[in-house]
């Protein structure tokens, strides 16, 4: 199963060692998700983060920094639906958010998809479950959900179980990961998620 974080939108203070130290924890990829921040903002929060954590760093926006940084990749979305031109040999791995089903059907060429939003989100208010158990029972029993399919929305230690069950291959953190933004709070956290 793989462990995706992402960030929070806004700034948080000593967010540089917060991502190194889960990306030293067993956080497998990192989305540096900051939609109201500026290129220069981004590169800054780059600069600061230690270049052994670049290729395992996805970028949500600002995609030309993926290959001056040489990272990981770049995901797509609503804001920025299209993949940026290779540049100077430099080629990123996709992925994207999707929120239906039927969306997964279209899924080749991307690392993995995000399949959102799972169950109530913790971190935006009023983004409710899109999905009935019976739904995803079906998708898994159809090989629509598996191995490059991540589950975000709303994951706890307590869905994991839910989450293994329907087939994900991973799940994608945002609002749990982050409740307890110090560096032995966020490992804790990795750590109860992955042993359950």
């Amino acid at each position: 199963m793989k462990y995706i974080g992402i960030t929070p939108e806004g700034f948080l203070p000593g967010e540089e060692c917060l991502i190194a130290v889960l990306l030293d924890h067993g956080l497998d990829r990192l989305h540096l998700r900051k939609p109201g921040a500026s290129h220069h903002e981004v590169e800054q929060l780059l600069r600061t983060i230690p270049d052994r954590c670049y290729s395992r760093i996805v970028l949500h926006d600002h995609f030309e920094l993926a290959a001056t940084y040489r990272l990981a990749g770049v995901h797509l979305n609503r804001r920025n639906p299209e993949p940026p031109a290779p540049a100077d040999g430099y080629t990123p791995a996709l992925s994207r958010s999707c929120h239906t089903i039927a969306e997964l059907a279209h899924g080749e060429g991307y690392a993995y998809q995000f399949l959102s939003p799972l169950f109530d989100s913790i971190s935006k208010q009023g983004y409710t479950a899109g999905f009935i158990p019976d739904e995803l029972t079906e998708a898994a029993s159809q090989g629509i959900i598996g191995e490059r399919v991540i589950a975000l929305g709303g994951i706890t230690p307590e869905r994991m179980a839910a989450v293994r069950a329907w087939h994900f291959g991973g799940v994608a953190l945002l609002g749990y990961l982050w409740q307890a933004p110090t560096p032995e709070g966020v490992v804790a956290r990795l750590k109860r998620i992955r042993t359950v």
